[in-house]
């Protein structure tokens, strides 16, 4: 396969030299499945696994290949199979915390240039879900374009865009109709040869039905959303890295109804860059927008020009990233070794 058209270029080229020199060849993974992985590989599509020093050496589950990593790998041409030895430097990512109580970071994709974040135009369209990924996306260095799906189940599609335009300040929007064929069309200029997309979002927004149609054929599984919430179950069960008919990769991913931030300093900065503006106007520069005379951020809500729930929204995800920095630092702080007293 030609890896150019799999996304390879200068950057993975450059980290790439030395092992190259040392007999390695490289191979883009496609698809996990139970501590296994498919790569496609100049060779074809090959099976693989991580060799033992990988695993011994492994911090976490960011360690370890995710879907659209470049792997270093040796091919066993007789078997048809590969051995994992190292994953080449991320270009960008989409991670978030695993789920439950561990503080690790979860790799959902990786090398991915473009993330699709789509919520769904009925009952379960949610704003401030839609402000996590946001942050998420602007932190691990993607271009995020908001699809707003199932236009045909809507009949205030124009309001709900305003309510997208107002929190999530000039990134793109789209509104559209997958089964319908609708609105489909200036997606086109993301899914170039080369270039790969993600798409995130929770079970039932249809991701699936809008892959089948970016595809031109039925590749992923489709089921009905519950009636009484419009929420789907998940018919995604694993992340897989598919070409399209146009040369660009698409990366699939199981529906997340919960998404809990990893690190998100300078994507939060960039998700409310509203309030942050006008918090430029306080009177205090560490201005808590609470109780402080001269708040410019307050007198914005009490004129209507800022949501109050926007605030909200804000001091919320605040402290949901401090609290994560707070377990980081004190993880980080048991592994470090002692030094030795000379």
């Amino acid at each position: 396969m030609n890896l150019e058209k799999l996304g390879w270029d200068s950057y993975f080229e450059s980290n790439f030299i030395a092992y190259r020199q040392r007999g390695y060849t490289v191979g883009r993974v496609f698809a996990e499945h139970k501590n296994m992985y498919k790569l496609y590989t100049d060779h074809g599509e090959v099976m693989a696994e991580i060799s033992g020093k990988f695993r011994f050496n492994a911090e976490g589950y960011k360690s370890f290949p995710a879907v659209g990593d470049w792997a270093v790998i040796h091919i066993i041409a007789k078997e048809r199979r590969a051995i994992i030895h190292k994953i080449l430097p991320r270009k960008s990512k989409f991670s978030r915390k695993v789920a439950g109580q561990q503080i690790e970071e979860q790799i959902v994709a990786a090398n991915i240039d473009t993330v699709f974040l789509m919520n769904s135009l009925n009952n379960d369209f949610n704003i401030r879900r839609l402000e996590r990924y946001l942050i998420l996306a602007w932190e691990n260095g993607t271009n995020p374009v908001i699809i707003l799906s199932k236009a045909d189940m809507c009949n205030d599609t124009d309001d709900k865009i305003e309510q997208m335009e107002a929190v999530a300040l000039g990134v793109p929007i789209y509104a559209i109709s997958a089964i319908n064929k609708e609105g489909l069309e200036p997606l086109n200029k993301y899914l170039l040869e080369g270039k790969t997309v993600a798409v995130l979002g929770s079970s039932g927004v249809g991701k699936s039905t809008l892959i089948n149609q970016l595809m031109g054929q039925e590749i992923q599984e489709v089921r009905e959303i519950r009636e009484d919430d419009d929420r789907g179950r998940h018919t995604t069960t694993h992340r897989e890295l598919l070409v399209l008919p146009t040369g660009g990769l698409i990366i699939d991913t199981p529906g997340m109804r919960e998404i809990q931030l990893w690190d998100g300093s300078a994507g939060i900065a960039e998700t409310f860059e509203d309030i942050n503006k006008i918090a430029l106007g306080c009177h205090f520069k560490d201005c808590s927008h609470e109780r402080e005379p001269k708040c410019a951020v307050r007198q914005a809500i009490d004129e209507g020009n800022l949501p109050r729930q926007r605030l909200k929204s804000y001091k919320k995800l605040q402290k949901e990233l401090q609290y994560i920095e707070r377990k980081q630092n004190k993880i980080a702080k048991r592994n470090q070794v002692p030094q030795k007293v000379r």
